[in-house]
């Protein structure tokens, strides 16, 4: 919730700072500052009129909002910090006969530069980072294990992670998905949540083209926190109709070669523990038997590890925009990557496969994981 206030504060900053920056900048009097003002209100409200336009079933109005908002909260998030640093370059600079004991005003930067400057980079940052986030990698893992049946040589599992499915994330980016889970030829197929984003009218239609990709030991997945922002009982309708058998909170030995776990994300069940402690599941399962543990945030019960042998998460996106990966490392212990543990487990954070909001990535380009598990 902290974290939640912060950014949603940070945002009321940054469109009030544009304001006014702006209007010192264009001076241009009272009634362009009103319409300035009422243009920046309604970029900034444009997030917030996407679910109001979906659940009226507009849904060429919503994707017009999401767009319009979502883009412009990825302007301001790259502008506004820039901005601050060359503000606070200024008022070192302008106060040097304090701070240095001579004057530096000839090198500080006009007013004019500290606004258009942070605006144009963010602008070509932004512009790059649009193509970026249709950049759709394949990273590949390999995963050793004394686990596997005697005759089988490995299990190829594809990892569908934050594809977040709505408004914006659409048929395009689906498709290449399933292309690529394809030509890999997965035995098993697992979504460790927000397959679909918090707003999920208008795409039930995209469920008919998941629910052809097939694999030999079977689609499973777990919820991730957008499944319960979108509306739950939706949400598990469009998995299961997607092909997925949904593991809340349960685990399965999948024909005697595979145990599968899965929970559901806590911080985004509002009606309580859909399940007992994660122990207590994975205890359940035969030991001598690979273990996958389903999992949404790349979070590590205390006592789990030497209960699973691996487990995939994702939610982090890897920060997903600059400059919020830099602080993916402060905000979570494990933010990408594979992660050795104690007891012999080990955990997987994918960068995800699509975007939450804007749909721009910067540093962090989207994933699709192939992890081979084989004997060793």
């Amino acid at each position: 919730m902290r974290l939640f206030l912060f950014f949603v504060s940070a945002y009321g900053l940054a469109n009030l700072y544009t304001f006014f920056k702006l209007s010192y900048l264009l001076k241009a009097g009272t009634t362009a500052d009103i319409a300035t003002g009422m243009c920046i209100l309604f970029m900034a409200l444009s997030p917030v009129l996407i679910h109001l336009y979906s659940t009226r079933g507009n849904e060429k109005t919503a994707r017009a909002f999401a767009y319009t908002g979502f883009m412009w909260v990825s302007l301001l998030i790259i502008f506004f910090p820039l901005a601050l640093l060359l503000e606070f370059y200024n008022f070192i600079m302008l106060r040097g006969d304090i701070f240095f004991g001579r004057d530096l005003s000839s090198i500080a930067v006009s007013p004019f530069y500290t606004f258009f400057a942070p605006l144009c980079i963010s602008a070509v940052v932004n512009i790059y980072g649009f193509y970026e986030a249709k950049n759709l990698e394949v990273e590949k893992l390999t995963v050793k294990t004394s686990k596997l049946p005697e005759g089988l040589g490995k299990i190829t599992i594809a990892q569908i992670s934050d594809l977040h499915l709505g408004m914006v994330i659409r048929d395009k980016a689906l498709n290449k998905v399933i292309r690529l889970i394809e030509g890999a030829k997965p035995d098993l197929i697992v979504s460790t949540g927000d397959l679909l984003d918090g707003v999920v009218s208008h795409v039930d239609h995209l469920s008919y083209n998941l629910e052809k990709l097939h694999a030999r030991l079977g689609k499973f997945a777990v919820i991730g926190n957008h499944e319960f922002y979108g509306g739950l009982k939706h949400s598990i309708k469009f998995i299961e109709a997607s092909g997925f058998t949904i593991l809340r909170g349960r685990g399965i030995t999948v024909e005697g070669v595979i145990n599968i776990a899965g929970v559901d994300d806590l911080n985004g069940d509002k009606n309580g523990n859909h399940h007992g402690p994660e122990k207590e599941i994975l205890s359940k399962l035969p030991d001598n038997i690979f273990t996958l543990l389903l999992k949404h945030r790349p979070e590590i019960d205390s006592g789990s590890p030497g209960l699973f042998d691996l487990q995939l998460s994702g939610h982090t996106h890897k920060g997903q925009i600059f400059p919020i990966n830099l602080l993916a490392p402060f905000i979570f212990e494990h933010h990408t990557g594979f992660i050795s543990l104690s007891k012999g487990s080990a955990l997987y954070v994918s960068r995800g496969a699509g975007t939450a909001g804007p749909p721009v990535r910067f540093l962090s380009p989207p994933e699709l994981t192939i992890i081979e598990v084989v004997k060793g």
